[in-house]
């Protein structure tokens, strides 16, 4: 079988979702290491801790691909005196190459915000407001519809199972069918107002600010299932790109759950 290189993997994932698609604040792409070396596993998770590039070492994985940046401020130093310092030293003492596809997978076709809406059954998916880079169709969040409507409580529960969510932070239930829903993963109240403008009868998203909930009651169903939760599906995204593009690579989707919120 030919041997495929990291940077080819590094390559395909970016054609998936290109790095001119993230946002102007964020840290997208190459994170750490060299990537000319033959790939010899790829780690698939949300964030990169010290514990995810243990398991990378583990599993015989030299390739951590990660949806949530490792280097997101700037490294004034690399001393080992926070996570993010102890995780890019561990792997580049061990030569591991960590890439990360944040925004940029966020507002792909097909990326973050599609994977939500295909684990909750959703039809006719689009982006809400679709926007084109060199003739590439991009978007922030996405909506899409169910085949038979859900009553407020239904819809909740849905959620619930399918995100393996403990709680849904919801405002009041809506007393009208849930037949079109808004999506943004991870933070994204920005959208509210959008979802409301389209007509949509819910918003799912990941976290939102306790004033956003004022003022929407019976407008629109607002439900917060965690930015972990939202999010923890973009592995799967990852898998089927180099599954697909490079053929024989090991993929493994992290077992380590690197979501520093607890619900006790």
């Amino acid at each position: 079988m030919k041997s495929v290189k990291i940077k080819e993997v590094i390559e395909a994932l970016e054609r998936f979702a290109p790095l001119p698609l993230q946002e102007s604040w964020d840290n997208a792409g190459l994170q750490v290491g060299l990537t000319e070396a033959e790939v010899s596993g790829a780690l698939l998770c949300l964030d990169v801790t010290e514990q995810i590039v243990d398991e990378a070492l583990n599993k015989g994985c030299n390739l951590i691909v990660s949806h949530h940046p490792l280097i997101f401020r700037k490294l004034a130093r690399i001393c080992g005196e926070d996570y993010v310092q102890r995780a890019v030293m561990k792997a580049l003492t061990n030569g591991i190459v960590i890439v990360s596809l944040h925004t940029n997978m966020d507002n792909a076709m097909g990326g973050v915000n599609f994977k939500i809406a295909q684990k909750m059954g959703l039809e006719d998916v689009r982006f809400m407001q679709a926007k084109q880079m060199n003739g590439v169709e991009y978007g922030s969040g996405v909506m899409g519809s169910f085949a038979e409507p859900l009553a407020a409580d239904d819809f909740v529960i849905m959620l619930k199972r399918e995100f393996g969510v403990e709680c849904v932070q919801t405002n009041q239930l809506l007393r009208r069918p849930i037949k079109t829903v808004a999506i943004c993963g991870g933070a994204g109240a920005f959208l509210l107002d959008d979802a409301v403008a389209l007509g949509c009868d819910a918003f799912v998203t990941g976290e939102m600010h306790y004033h956003e909930f004022f003022g929407r009651e019976q407008q629109i169903q607002i439900a917060v299932i965690g930015h972990y939760q939202s999010e923890q599906y973009t592995s799967e995204i990852f898998r089927d790109i180099i599954e697909r593009d490079c053929p024989g690579v090991k993929c493994i989707i992290a077992e380590t759950c690197t979501n520093p919120i607890y619900y006790l």
